[in-house]
This record gives C-alpha cells, structure tokens and sequence, in this order.
C-alpha cells in the first residue's frame, strides 16, 4: 500500500538541523574574490634617448598627442578613400569575424547556462508498473491469482541551494570566459584592420619599386643604344657593350619579384576582404596618395592596458582561472540537494477515474565529502597554480603590449630620419647619373663610371620608396599597438550579436 502524503512528506529531525544550519551560511562564496592588476605605474613608454642618439628631428616628423584616443576607424587618418572601402568590406565580410562572432555567442550561451543551476530543476515523469497479487501455493491448488497495472505522472522538482557559492563561481567563471571571447572578438577586427591597411601599403610600396625599376630597366636599355652606336663610330670597345648588357639583364632580373610581391599582397588583401583572388582586385593603390598624419593619438601608458584587447583577454583570463579556485573549495563542502514530486497515481489509464491517488514526495539530502584520496585538495591545488602561471602570463602581455608600443615610437623617429635620408641621396644621385651621362656622351668619362651612377640612383630610388613605405606602416602599427580605438566600433558596441549575412 503506498505510503500516505504526510509519512512521505516527514524529514528526520536532524537532517533538518543540519539542514537549517547549512541553510543559514548561505550567500557566502568560498574561494578568492577577483581584484583587477592595477596598471602598470610607469610615465612613459621609452626612456629619452641617450647623447649619441639625440639630434634634430626629421622636418617631416608626425606629432605624437599625447592623452588622445585612437579614433575607431584610425586608418581615416590617411586620407584615402580606396582604402575606407577596403576596410569597409573586410569588416563586413571576413570569414574570421564571423567564427569570433559565433565563438562569442556560443560562450554567452555557455554562461546563461551556467545561470540556469540557480533555478529549480522542473521535469515531467511517468511510470507504468505491473504487479502480481497471489501466492505460489494457491496458484498451483487451482486458485486464481490476480495482476494490476499501475499508472503514475506528475512533476518532479530539484533544486540544490548554493550554499558555498559553487553555482556562483561557475556562473562567475562561465561570464569571464564569455568575456575574453569578446575581447577575442576584438583582437580578431583589430588584427584584421591592421593587415589589411599594412597589404594595402604593401600594395603600394610593391608598385612603387616596380616603376622604378622598370624606369631603371629603360634607362639601362638607352644606356646599351648609346653604347652600341659610339661603337659604331668607332669610339667604344665591344666590351662595353656587354657591360651594358649585363647591366640591363642584372636590373630585369629585379623585376619579377617585385612582380611576385604585388601579386602575393594583392593576394592576401583579396583573403581578408573575404573574396577568392580570381573574383576580386584590390585598387591600385599609390603610395603618394597616402597622408601621412600630422598628428598621432598617443594613450597614456596606463590606458593601454585598459583598452588592448590582448591584455585585456588575458585580464578575463585571470578572472575565469580566479573562479575556478572557488569552484574547486566548494567542492570541499557539503551539498544540499532539495526534491520533491507531485504524482497522480491509478490502476487505470484514465486519471480522471475517481480512484486515482494524489501522491507527494518532499526530500532533502546532505552529501559531504569524507575521503577522495586527496582528489580535491589536488584539484584546488591545481586552480591555484593555474591561476598563478595565468597571473603571469597576464604580466607578460602588458610588457610585450608595452615592448611594442615602445618599439613603434623609436622605429618612427629612425622611419623619419632614414626618409630624410633617402630623399636627399635619390636628389644627389639623380643629378650625379644626369651629369655622368652628359660626360659620357662627350666622350669625357667610361662606361663604368655612368653605370656606377645609374646603380647608385636605383638604390636610391628603391630606397626611397621602401623608407616611405616603412614609415606608413610604422604608424599603422602604432595605431594598431595601442589598441586600435575597438571600442568605438561595430564590435564594441554590438560583440554580443552573431553576424548573419
């Protein structure tokens, strides 16, 4: 005969003190409450130079404005609409930012579930039983024995009160990790905006070379003309003409990698706007059409580790591995599971049949650990150590974040200098290899010596174009190295939507 609602709903005496006295240390979290690094105390992000290395400043040095935030579309800054529609298209169609997209709503997912350990656990069970009534004996001397079938449903709840904070640091934990995913996210588009200005300049810089070498290629094959027809008339040695020939074959074979350069850059900017590189070019880009800016935003030292995604996923991190240890010491404790059942019960499958039976259940269980061979001691053990190796690796980034940010300034102050520099030798150069020819033509000078010219003015002229080139990207890793301004942009403000297209 099953049991009446009142015996089922009876809890022993001292299961319900230990249970209200477990109840009553509810609301306390063991474990570490997670405190941000504060950021670094330093002034600056290099240290001023020394006397050897101090001089005037190139005239065109950019201005550094110091305090001033990285705009969110910071490659504006050059000026150059071709290069705002690129960007354009490779943050709306690259395939990268889609799965960081996915990956970030697949770990908010992660963390609503986490949440859901909070609430009562609510299911709908049914049973069906048979059962024999008779015995043996009758059974065999011709009596009848009898069965029933018996019918039950209703629902069942369970809940487990989080009384040591197990379910909170979870949660705790899932939210961080769903956090650095959105930090994640933000690395991705800044790694992306970064590449595809950094191809585009390469773009620019690889066309750049590529004319001055096919000027220099025509050049050579003007200088071979002059030589051929002084040999003519007589005032040339056939071995000059081979000299120029072998000028001109050593100068076109300088060609095809630069020609490979081009194609390698148009190529992978091709990738990051998401296109397959026979369905799409990129613009022909000219290196003089980029601005170089006046002025550059530079953060303070204490904001970057407030705003570089890297650090800051690293800060997520640290707080996730930081839960863990929580969730590991609560599992030092007790475990208090709450349950209870409302079942209909009736020999017929009609539960409106007047002898069906309305059954409850109402339990509580204690669970503590007593002896697990030292398995959870080890396992918090363990979180702690991760999370120390994590609290390093975290310090590592800001000093790499600070590294490069530091490196960028020093490399744009010698970009400047060697620009400078390589303007005033392409100048030099250029009026040497005019004068020299004018000589050579007069007969006052060999062909060696106007060859010497023309080597030292392609130099020059490659030169120039790779310092100019160098200096752009410099400053795109500057903007880049301090964060990009991510912030501002679509995926600071919308990280938590998965695009869709």
């Amino acid at each position: 005969m099953p049991a009446t609602p009142q015996a089922r709903r009876r809890i022993p005496t001292g299961a319900a003190s230990v249970l209200a006295a477990l109840l009553a240390v509810a609301g306390c979290a063991v474990g570490p409450d997670f405190r941000r690094p504060a950021p670094p105390a330093v002034g600056g992000f290099v240290a001023p130079p020394v006397a050897e290395e101090s001089g005037p400043p190139a005239p065109d040095t950019a201005q550094l404005a110091s305090g001033e935030a990285v705009p969110a579309t910071w490659w504006e800054l050059f000026h150059y609409p071709a290069l705002d529609d690129v960007l354009r298209q490779a943050i709306a169609d690259n395939e990268t930012l889609v799965a960081a997209r996915a990956t970030l709503a697949a770990a908010q997912e992660a963390e609503t579930e986490a949440r859901g350990a909070f609430w009562p656990q609510i299911d709908l069970a049914g049973n069906l039983s048979h059962e024999e009534v008779g015995s043996r004996s009758t059974t065999v001397s011709g009596g009848r024995s009898g069965g029933f079938n018996l019918y039950s449903v209703g629902p069942t709840v369970s809940y487990v009160p989080d009384v040591f904070g197990a379910t909170r640091r979870g949660v705790e934990q899932a939210a961080a990790l769903a956090e650095k995913q959105r930090y994640e996210l933000a690395a991705a588009y800044l790694t992306l905006t970064g590449n595809a200005v950094t191809q585009s300049m390469t773009i620019a810089s690889a066309r750049m070379q590529l004319a001055a070498a096919e000027d220099i290629v025509a050049d050579d094959q003007q200088n071979e003309n002059l030589v051929r027809q002084k040999l003519e008339a007589g005032k040339a040695a056939e071995v000059d003409v081979l000299t120029a020939e072998s000028q001109l074959a050593t100068d076109r074979a300088q060609i095809p990698p630069l020609r490979q350069q081009l194609s390698v850059a148009r190529h992978a900017l091709a990738i990051l706007v998401g296109r397959f590189p026979a369905d799409w070019s990129a613009p022909e880009f000219d290196l003089a059409a980029f601005a170089l800016p006046g002025e550059l935003p530079l953060s303070l030292p204490s904001e970057v580790a407030r705003q570089r995604p890297d650090v800051l996923a690293a800060e997520a991190q640290l707080h996730a591995d930081s839960a863990a240890i929580g969730v590991a010491t609560a599992q030092l404790y007790p475990t208090i599971t709450l349950s209870a059942s409302v079942n209909a019960e009736s020999l017929a499958n009609n539960f409106a049949f007047p002898g069906a039976n309305a059954v409850s259940d109402l339990a509580a269980g204690v669970t503590a650990p007593l002896f697990h061979g030292g398995a959870l001691l080890a396992q918090r053990r363990g979180a702690i150590d991760t999370f120390q190796g994590t609290l390093a690796t975290y310090r590592q980034t800001v000093l790499a974040a600070f590294q490069q940010v530091a490196d960028t300034l020093r490399a744009l102050e010698h970009d400047s200098e060697l620009v400078d520099a390589e303007r005033h030798a392409l100048d030099t150069s250029d009026r040497a290899r005019v004068l020299q020819r004018v000589s050579y033509e007069e007969g006052k000078s060999d062909l060696l010596q106007l060859l010497d010219a023309e080597r030292v003015y392609q130099q020059a002229r490659l030169g120039y174009a790779r310092a100019q080139a160098q200096r752009l990207q410099d400053t795109t890793q500057l903007l880049v190295a301090l964060g990009g301004g991510w912030w501002g942009s679509p995926v600071g403000s919308d990280a938590s939507v998965v695009s869709s297209r």
